[in-house]
């Protein structure tokens, strides 16, 4: 059987693969042919309690590609971030840093969106884009030759490309194929995932409660009265908490709200997910770029995951693109180095700092404990450096790609 042949081919019909696919689909205008693979069955799908904090250089890409106006009712903008700090027994948690959550031009450095709606935004844009998406096909060989690539999968499926894209999560079949190696470990962390209702309105602010234990993220959804919750706990007591039957979970939760939004309801059900760390020692290896979950898998403390993974769809569409145009080969080594150079700091970067943070503050250690809280109060006291941290996490320094301005290249 003859490979099928596309220019591009992505492993992974992920938030990223699929980002990326339309991507290249709408700035090259039709001009490269891009297949994405998909293990899950047709029309499988999965319940994901998850909310992602989008940042203002993320929303610019999904405006770009038009995914933006299907979400953008159940977006919540976080308009402000308390930081707090103390003891789990203490009835009030102490604010150790607060600040207003706007870039210098005036709109939100995030919004709060559910991850399972953003999902079906992008699928039902992929669908009316006419993406090719193949299900239930995961690699499972690769030959990679002068001018192209050769991937096998299950059922002997074969297809051919210039340029394959390993998007397809923390346990990449085709970063693994390429020869890829990552540096990782597990954390003794679980990340315990719901919704709540509550009495008080959130006006939109987001709080991170940093306790002895992990941190506990209170993020607003629309409505006021809603919020999403991800609270790292040590895995032994995830598992114990996980155990307990509704009165005694909200229990829990009541105690690590620390005296804030009033009475809480359950909103739906729990989920618990194990962390880990990776970080890929490449983002490029033999015709084989690597975004998203496949490139690192970050601590979700700052809850910036997604955020990296768009970073790098729109660094990799740009470098394809510009390639393209120039008539030269987009998986020659020349293209895949400038990819890598423009998201490689980046992303070990990002990852090094979420994995920091949570050490010094999963701790009750008395001495961190007094370091850290002096310096989040210096912070608080330096509106400028406040202001970097906001548009750092809003995707807005450095060297950014056109499509988290807004644009497509």
């Amino acid at each position: 059987m003859l490979p099928e042949r596309f220019d591009i081919v992505i492993s992974g019909a992920g938030f990223a693969g699929v980002a990326l696919a339309l991507a290249l689909r709408q700035a090259a205008d039709g001009a490269l042919t891009v297949a994405v693979l998909d293990r899950a069955k047709p029309g499988a799908a999965t319940a994901d309690l998850r909310a992602f904090a989008i940042s203002a250089g993320s929303v610019h890409l999904l405006q770009a590609l038009g995914i933006w106006p299907l979400i953008e009712s159940e977006a919540q903008p976080v308009t402000a971030i308390n930081i707090t700090g103390g003891k789990l027994e203490s009835p009030i948690r102490q604010t150790l840093l607060s600040y207003d959550n706007h870039t210098e031009f005036g709109e939100p450095a995030s919004y709060i969106v559910p991850a399972a709606r953003l999902r079906d935004a992008l699928m039902v844009t992929a669908q009316a884009a006419g993406l090719v998406i193949i299900p239930e096909t995961m690699p499972s060989q690769l030959t990679v030759t002068s001018g192209g690539i050769e991937i096998v999968c299950a059922g002997c499926q074969t297809f051919s490309a210039q340029l394959g894209v390993a998007s397809d999560g923390r346990r990449s079949s085709l970063r693994d194929l390429a020869g890829i190696k990552t540096v990782g470990w597990t954390y003794p962390q679980t990340a315990i995932i719901t919704t709540v209702a509550h009495s008080e309105l959130h006006n939109g602010v987001a709080t991170q409660h940093f306790l002895e234990a992990g941190p506990f993220a209170i993020l607003p959804l629309t409505g006021g009265h809603r919020s999403s919750l991800v609270w790292t706990e040590a895995t032994a007591e995830a598992i114990r908490v996980m155990a307990l039957n509704d009165a005694d979970f909200l229990a829990a939760l009541e105690q690590r709200f620390g005296g804030i939004l009033g009475t809480l309801h359950l909103d739906g059900p729990r989920a618990a997910q194990p962390l880990d760390m990776h970080l890929s020692r490449s983002l490029a290896s033999g015709r084989v770029a690597v975004i998203g979950d496949a490139a690192r898998g970050v601590h979700p403390i700052a809850g910036q995951g997604l955020n990296l993974a768009l970073r790098d769809v729109a660094a990799l569409t740009e470098t394809i693109i510009d390639t393209a145009r120039l008539g030269l080969d987009i998986g020659a080594p020349e293209a895949m180095h400038r990819y890598e150079r423009w998201r490689r700091f980046d992303g070990a970067m990002s990852a090094a700092a979420m994995d920091g943070l949570n050490r010094l503050f999963s701790n009750d250690n008395p001495a961190l404990r007094a370091a850290r809280e002096a310096g989040l109060g210096l912070t608080d006291r330096l509106p400028g450096l406040k202001d970097f941290f906001v548009a750092e996490a809003a995707g807005l320094t450095g060297a950014v790609p056109k499509l988290l301005a807004g644009e497509l290249p």
